[in-house]
Formats: C-alpha cells, sequence, structure tokens
C-alpha cells in the first residue's frame, strides 16, 4: 500500500470522511434502489464490507442532513426514464459524512449512480437551501412533495427554467472547478456547450422580444383605417394600405406561433437540446473516469464481476455520446430552420417597406391628415428598424450556435 493509500485510509474520528478530488465512484442498483454493484472507491469511502453494502438498500448511506424532498424529486425523475443530477450529503458506516454530486442514469434492470466530490461556489449555496428545506421537514412538518417546491422554488428564483436545466449548469460548474483544482486543462466540450446554451438563450429573448414588439404595432392597421374613413373618399389607397399590412402583420403573428412560442418550437427546443448534451457530456465525463479509475484498482470487487461492471460502464457512456449527438444533430436542423425563418421574415419585411413608401406617398398627397399619417410612417420606421436588427441577431446566433456544434 502506497503512503497516498494509507494517507487516505486513515479516518478521522469525526467529520468528513476521507474522499479525494481526482476520485470517482459508483454504484449499480436494481430498480428499488438494493445496491447489486459498487467500486473500491465507494466502499472505503462509505467504509462498509462488501458483504455489507451488496444486497442493501441504497438508503443505508443516507445522511440526515440531505432533505427528503430531494429524494422525491430523484425518483420522480427516475420513474419517468429520465437521467438526473444532484448534490448529495452521505453518511458512512462510522458516523463521518461526505459530499457527493450524483449523476444517476437508468439502465437495464435499475439505475447507475456516478459520483464527484463537489468543489464549486455553487455547493456552498445548496447547502444552505438544503438546510432550509431539513429543517421546514422536521418543524413545520413538510411532506416530500411540499419540500420538494423549495427546491424547485429556489432553482426558478436562480434564473433556470426548471431542475433539469439547473443540474446541467451545476455538473458543469463542478468539473470546471474541479479541473481547475487538479490543475487539468479546461473541458473544452464543456465550455463549447455552455457558450452554446448562452446563445440559445439570447435566441429565446430576441424572439421574445420580436413578439413585443409585434404586439405593439398592432394598432397600426386600425389606426390607418380611421385615417382613411375620415378622409374618403379619398382615403381608399389608405384602406388599401391598412389591408396589406394587416396581412402581412398576421401571416407574421402566425409565424410566431409555429416558431416562437410555446415550449416545442424551434427556438426553444434548440435550449432544451443544448442543455440536455450538456448535461450528458458531463455524466458521460464521469462514466469514463469511472471506467479507468475501476482498471486502475485491480481490486476484487466481492462477488461483483469487475470486468462486467467495467463493460457496463463503457456501455452506458456509449449510450449518452450516441443520445447527446442525436440531441446536437436536431440543435443543427433547428438552427438551421430558424436561419431560414429570418430570411422569410426580410421577405416581409420588404413587403412592409413598400407599404411605408406608399403610406408617405399619400401623406403628401393628402395634406390636411398629412400630420396623422406622418406619425404612422415614423411608427412605422422605427418598428422595422428593431426587427430587423433583432432579425440579423437571431440569425447570427444560430450560425454561431452551429459553427460551436461542428
Amino acid at each position: 500500500m502506497s503512503f497516498v493509500d494509507r494517507r487516505i485510509e486513515t479516518r478521522p474520528s469525526s467529520g468528513a470522511a476521507p474522499f479525494e478530488l481526482n476520485e470517482v465512484f459508483f454504484s449499480r442498483t436494481d430498480d428499488r434502489g438494493v445496491i447489486e454493484a459498487c467500486n473500491y472507491v465507494f466502499k472505503r469511502v462509505a467504509h462498509y464490507e462488501w458483504k455489507e453494502l451488496i444486497g442493501a438498500p441504497h438508503k443505508l448511506v443516507r445522511h440526515p442532513d440531505t432533505p427528503k424532498g430531494l429524494f422525491q424529486l430523484f425518483w420522480d425523475t427516475l420513474k419517468s426514464g429520465k437521467t438526473i443530477g444532484a448534490y448529495v450529503k452521505n453518511k458512512s458506516k462510522d458516523n463521518l459524512h461526505y459530499w457527493v454530486f450524483a449523476t444517476v442514469v437508468p439502465c437495464d434492470g435499475g439505475y447507475l449512480s456516478a459520483r464527484i466530490k463537489p468543489s464549486s461556489p455553487l455547493f456552498t449555496e445548496i447547502q444552505a437551501i438544503y438546510a432550509k428545506m431539513v429543517k421546514a421537514e422536521k418543524e413545520d412538518g413538510l411532506s416530500p412533495v411540499e419540500s420538494m417546491k423549495i427546491m424547485n422554488d429556489w432553482v426558478h428564483a436562480k434564473g433556470f427554467d426548471d431542475y433539469e436545466h439547473f443540474a446541467a449548469h451545476a455538473l458543469a460548474e463542478e468539473l470546471i472547478a474541479r479541473d481547475e483544482a487538479l490543475g487539468r486543462k479546461p473541458d473544452t466540450r464543456i465550455l463549447d456547450l455552455r457558450t452554446m446554451l448562452r446563445n440559445s438563450e439570447k435566441l429565446l429573448d430576441e424572439t421574445h422580444g420580436l413578439v413585443k414588439d409585434f404586439e405593439a404595432m398592432h394598432t397600426i392597421p386600425h389606426n390607418l383605417r380611421v385615417i382613411a374613413s375620415r378622409i374618403e373618399p379619398s382615403g381608399g389607397p389608405v384602406t388599401v394600405l391598412s389591408q396589406n399590412y394587416g396581412a402581412m402583420s398576421r401571416e407574421m403573428s402566425d409565424w410566431f406561433e409555429r416558431n416562437v412560442m410555446g415550449e416545442n418550437t424551434n427556438f426553444a427546443t434548440v435550449k432544451h437540446s443544448v442543455n440536455a448534451s450538456l448535461f450528458i457530456a458531463g455524466m458521460t465525463r464521469i462514466l469514463t473516469e469511472c471506467d479507468e479509475q475501476l482498471q486502475k484498482e485491480r481490486r476484487t470487487l466481492g462477488e461483483v464481476d469487475m470486468e462486467k461492471e467495467r463493460a457496463t460502464l463503457r456501455e452506458m457512456a456509449s449510450q449518452q455520446s450516441s443520445k447527446a449527438e442525436k440531441g446536437m444533430a436536431e440543435v443543427d436542423i433547428e438552427a438551421v430552420r430558424i436561419i431560414n425563418a429570418c430570411q422569410v421574415m426580410h421577405r416581409h419585411f420588404l413587403g412592409l417597406s413598400s407599404t411605408r413608401v406608399l403610406c408617405k406617398i399619400e401623406s403628401a398627397r393628402l395634406p390636411s391628415s398629412g400630420e396623422t399619417l406622418a406619425d404612422i410612417i415614423d411608427q412605422l420606421g422605427a418598428f422595422q428598424e428593431r426587427i430587423s436588427e433583432r432579425l440579423e441577431h437571431i440569425a447570427k446566433l444560430g450560425d454561431e450556435i452551429r459553427s460551436q456544434e461542428h
């Protein structure tokens, strides 16, 4: 046994169990959470014998400082067939504690969890929100579902759409902090995906801005009709302008409905797919490290077949990588659609520009109402300028997302 091994396996009488930043560990359970396999690091940190771990429920290492609301979130997510990542405080057999960031993925017959030691600034915030949840559970009698709501409310207050988006962010933060602390080169894949995610969020912001701009201009066709009725019979051209503008406005609104509004539109799909790929990239990296560490350990795993577990880890990593590749292919398709949609919108704007020119002509020809028409022309000009800038920015973001993906 090396000096490092001796140092790690020398345990304090209280506080944190020895768990190094460069270590990873995993466990595999059945669908009820009963441990079927794990690696030596897990055994050492939890301080149990193989016979005590294999066949035992995973709650064997549950620490009372981890809120029940978190485990409610865990099982709700896993039972739906999704992956999850979360900070968890565990307890060893000798009553020491150890924190992990756990990534859990459904696998054949159960679940596989791979963990790293958390070290990012976000970890401190999590400890505070967990303490709040545990206190509410104990003192106020909150149910796990009610406690879970505290977590979800906190996630929303932090600016995340849901817990899934928070988990991807947290995993990326932990891997980046871990690499920095260990003197490793930054993980370019993680960094690129984070940049893509920021661009996809900007994409959504710009499209929501488009919607607001159009909503603000909905009164223009009505105002044009009012002017036309006031200057009859010479208001015919203005009526035509109102009808043309109204038709184009409706067409653009339909475009918004198809592409911008709702959870399953092109713009929302990009953000969700990039976020999922970010989480998968982090999980795949941890699974791969677990496989590598299992190979280095070369220790017996009780009655567990080490080579079989390594094969399972490699298979899970491969499956997750394939899933991420599929998701990024979808991102590329959606980015192309967004760019093409912007080109269509620009063509619409050629029509609006023509409308604006005709308004100018009518304004000069009808001096009695020219001032009112001139106001609308100014509104149209400001409107078109804002929309054009947004469309250019959206198309640019689409191009950047595509370039980062490739």
